[in-house]
């Protein structure tokens, strides 16, 4: 029964593949300088269930007779080796210790940090606080303690309710040599707030702040915390704690806040906190900020809003974003492509804008007045540069007067000849800029002359 039991765990192991994705994560950590004398070697599958059998049987017995049963197996001993064990008996502390104890009178075999974060993770998922707490001090002293360490050690801490040790632990290691470090503690509270642990995370925080002193994305983390486990309260006191402290809640903070008073029916609230946004820090609003809203108000964001959007983004240089609503919107009007046009025009990128204008045109919709305003308006600005560097002196000249004066059928003509003129002289965009115009100004005998011609 036994046996079987062992080969049901190891199973996934003897598949080649599985294997690869089981030890690749710890390849890299044992490749470093302080294992080059265990190089990873394939492990003997039959071999490992023997010694994981024997680990199990003998958990109990006495010192001289596990080691007997080991020692043949010597040979076959290194860190990817102790790791597969390990992962035999996740939950079961005493055969990973005693083999543990057994693989330090291994001549060849050199434990690292991988190998005790392992072992560490097992006796602590064991709940044996005594025993991983000696073990800490052991890494400690060894100088085996990195960030995985400290997220392993205040996990398990923080669950099983030593909160003095969860801060004693970073004075534990200060004395061995590893310092406060504020990356360390940002690390930690934010292992500890995705746990659902944001209580014991803001304890270690404040215990430790004249130590460590937290900054922004400690904060973010916290209030991040607080959001998830829907404890508002606690995460607006931070919020207001990392305001007063002069630090400035990044957009990701804003959005958590705002969802977590979505989520709990305060709309308001969670309205105030956008608009707040928009007020006084419009330029860190993006497209993700108002797909929140609009997800969570059930707003049918209608063109014009989208338009204005679109702008908003362009004007801010956000172009593939502001691209990306117009993909979305499956009936474009006059609005979105006058925000689009707009904010390129801005952008001084007049040829694209142009190119707007001629797939408004292809697909139905009909340019207005201001549409060539606008985009006369550019072309007359680059002909006044073009013209003061030439050191001429620029004439005045109103387009929209020009536009009026000849919004006749008089005009046409005058239109397409300036059309073809501009053409010869490489001004394409203007040329189709006036000449469409030119079009719609031509009575409705010439439309139908001119759909008439081949």
């Amino acid at each position: 029964m036994l046996i079987r039991r062992l080969k049901t765990l190891l199973k996934p192991l003897s598949d080649p593949h599985l294997r690869l994705i089981a030890t690749e994560s710890t390849q890299n950590q044992l490749s470093n300088r302080s294992n080059c004398l265990n190089p990873i070697a394939p492990i003997n599958q039959p071999t490992l269930l023997k010694v994981c059998t024997i680990l199990y049987q003998q958990q109990n017995s006495p010192d001289s007779r596990l080691h007997s049963s080991l020692s043949s197996y010597n040979p076959s001993f290194n860190p990817e080796f102790f790791l597969q064990v390990c992962n035999t008996f996740p939950y079961s502390w005493r055969p990973i210790y005693r083999f543990f104890l057994y693989t330090q009178k291994v001549p060849h075999f050199t434990h690292n940090s991988v190998t005790f974060n392992k072992m560490l993770d097992v006796i602590g998922k064991s709940k044996n606080i005594d025993l991983f707490w000696e073990n800490c001090q052991e890494m400690g002293k060894l100088g085996l303690v990195n960030d995985k360490t400290f997220r392993i050690a205040l996990k398990t801490l923080a669950l099983a309710r030593e909160l003095k040790k969860c801060v004693g632990f970073f004075h534990l290691m200060n004395g061995f040599g590893v310092g406060y470090k504020l990356e360390t503690l940002n690390t930690v509270v934010e292992s500890l707030c995705k746990d659902k642990l944001v209580e014991e995370a803001k304890l270690v925080t404040f215990k430790l702040k004249e130590c460590v002193e937290p900054n922004g994305v400690t904060y973010k983390w916290l209030i991040w915390g607080f959001c998830d486990v829907g404890n508002l309260i606690e995460a607006s006191k931070i919020w207001n704690l990392m305001v007063d402290e002069g630090f400035e809640p990044g957009v990701e903070v804003v959005e958590t806040m705002i969802a977590a008073l979505f989520k709990t029916n305060k709309y308001d609230k969670a309205m105030k906190v956008f608009q707040m946004m928009r007020v006084k820090r419009m330029h860190d609003l993006g497209l993700s900020s108002y797909r929140l809203v609009i997800k969570w108000m059930w707003i049918q964001a209608d063109n014009l809003t989208l338009a204005s959007i679109i702008y908003g983004l362009l004007a801010r240089g956000r172009i593939r974003e502001a691209y990306r609503i117009v993909e979305g919107i499956e009936n474009p009007d006059i609005s979105i492509y006058h925000g689009l046009i707009k904010g390129l025009l801005r952008l001084r990128k007049a040829s694209e804008a142009t190119q707007v204008f001629r797939e408004m045109i292809k697909r139905g919709c009909e340019p207005i007045m201001h549409t060539y305003i606008m985009l006369l308006q550019v072309e007359a600005t680059k002909y006044v540069e073009r013209t003061m560097k030439r050191g001429m002196e620029v004439p005045r000249f109103d387009y929209n007067k020009f536009l009026h004066y000849y919004s006749n059928e008089e005009g046409v003509m005058m239109f397409e000849e300036v059309g073809k003129k501009l053409r010869e002289v490489g001004l394409f965009d203007l040329a189709d800029i006036l000449e469409r115009f030119g079009q719609k100004m031509a009575t409705r005998d010439r439309r139908r002359e001119r759909a008439i011609d081949p």
